[in-house]
């Protein structure tokens, strides 16, 4: 049968006064079949019953059955090829399924007594766009199953501290913690499991040892151990609260679900209840949360980089010149990135979404004008300055491409003392078209230019302080301006 574009085109092409020849022709087609489907768009597929090898053992299967309905296809090929059954198995596998009776499991619904268990399920909600970033979306939904109160979080990723802050979050909204909790076989859970040995993660147990709660695995593909044969919590929140919605950014889906969560979900009449999840939920029965709380926050180890800020989550957060070089920690939630050194804050941003930028506070970008113009003062930078226009705008760029002064800068006097000045000039200046940043790029094309100049070094004295002090280049044109000057009077 052709496929509904094939169909499709046959029809418009004739819509269009094409024969059937010409449509033919276009399509590739016999004439036959598109006169076939011009006259019936949807020709039905005559069927064909074609005799099977099974047929004659039909009742012979049924008999066997009889005496055993849990006798498996082997054996049963086995007694029929005593009969002349010259078939496979796979046939035989594929009738014995539409005639063995499949018993189906019987599960026996409980209810959780008042704070005795959660349960929590993740859901995947698409991605949010950042700019020409996407981000995927996640749902953490958690449920007191006493009461069926439902709290959920939405995230951009499933980590082990999203996990866990997602988890904090409704403890304190339910106002406490059940004792146990009812998962599934998730990574951030469990680790291995060989029934009935279960592994749960380290970091997972860690999280809910001070919060005195039991994990509680249930077996794979089996949802209907969390207790309750019913739809998941995902499933009503994928279709009751996320259709017909536009958002921004993450802050706006959370601050829409905790709206729809308190105005809609915990104040419906519950099916299984018959009362609202809100006056079901026994406060009293929950377990306080301890006064220390465990650590929720992304956390990462990170250099200072030379432009003065770290990188983290795909974005660069700046911090105060003075750190540069320092190992610091970076503590993230979903809206605040926090960069500590040991108990220190040393600064707090917005988190970004997007990626490959750099979030800037104005204070460290001031910091970091001041402390480059201490470097302009510092007097071997004055020294080198002083050589002209073309020295300053090459210093700028080492310094705007996060190249260290100090060094360059030394070696680039020791290279002035070596060739003259005017020579370090001239290659100064052919570095500069050539975009060639570095004292070893400017020591290279002097070597390539010309000989070091037979200069004799200058007087070295007993302490190293007086060997660093450089002098200003002079400038001879202001000498020639005062004596044309003086001349002038005269």
């Amino acid at each position: 049968m052709l496929n509904r574009r094939t169909v499709f085109e046959i029809h418009r092409l004739a819509r269009e006064d094409a024969s059937n020849v010409r449509i033919s022709e276009i399509l590739r087609l016999d004439r036959e079949t598109v006169a076939k489907y011009l006259a019936d768009p949807e020709p039905q597929r005559k069927t064909v019953i074609r005799a099977s090898k099974l047929d004659p053992y039909r009742q012979d299967i049924l008999d066997f059955l009889a005496q055993n309905p849990k006798a498996s296809s082997s054996v049963i090929r086995q007694r029929l090829e005593n009969k002349g059954f010259t078939g496979k198995t796979s046939i035989l596998k594929d009738y014995l399924r539409t005639i063995r009776p499949r018993p189906r499991r019987a599960f026996i619904r409980f209810e959780s007594e008042p704070g005795e268990q959660c349960q929590i399920d993740w859901g995947h909600f698409g991605s949010l766009i950042y700019g020409n970033t996407a981000r995927k979306l996640y749902c953490l939904a958690v449920t007191e199953c006493h009461s069926r109160m439902l709290y959920i979080e939405f995230t951009h990723s499933q980590r082990q501290e999203t996990l866990h802050r997602g988890l904090l979050n409704a403890f304190r909204f339910f106002g406490g913690t059940t004792k146990d909790l009812v998962c599934d076989n998730m990574l951030t859970a469990v680790i291995e499991r060989k029934d009935p040995l279960i592994r749960y993660n380290d970091a997972f147990l860690a999280f809910l040892q001070p919060l005195r709660i039991t994990p509680k695995a249930c077996h794979p593909y089996s949802p209907q151990e969390k207790g309750k044969v019913e739809k998941g919590v995902v499933h009503y929140v994928r279709h009751n609260f996320w259709p017909l919605r536009t958002f921004r950014d993450l802050a706006d889906v959370q601050a829409q679900a905790n709206e729809w969560r308190d105005t809609v979900a915990n104040l419906r009449l519950h099916a299984t209840t018959g009362e609202r999840p809100l006056d079901r939920l026994r406060r009293e029965a929950l377990t306080p949360l301890p006064v220390l709380l465990p650590d929720y926050w992304d956390t990462a180890q990170v250099k200072v980089h030379v432009d003065c800020s770290v990188r983290f989550d795909a974005n660069t957060y700046t911090v105060p010149p003075w750190a540069v070089d320092k190992i610091v920690t970076v503590k993230a939630d979903h809206r605040l990135v926090r960069i500590m050194l040991r108990e220190k804050t040393l600064a707090t941003h917005v988190r970004s979404w997007e990626r490959k930028q750099r979030v800037e506070l104005p204070e460290h970008r001031d910091a970091a004008i001041k402390s480059q113009r201490r470097q302009w003062r510092d007097q071997e930078v004055a020294a080198l300055v002083s050589m002209g226009d073309d020295a300053r705008d090459y210093l700028e760029r080492l310094a705007g491409a996060g190249i260290p002064l100090k060094k360059d800068v030394v070696r680039l006097l020791i290279l002035k003392d070596r060739y003259g000045a005017d020579a370090l000039v001239v290659a100064i200046q052919r570095a500069l078209r050539h975009n060639a940043l570095g004292a070893a790029s400017v020591e290279n094309i002097l070597r390539q230019s010309q000989a070091p100049q037979k200069n004799h070094p200058p007087l070295r004295f007993e302490e190293e302080r007086l060997n660093r002090i450089r002098l200003e280049e002079p400038n001879l044109a202001e000498y020639d301006a005062l004596i044309l000057c003086k001349g002038v009077k005269k």
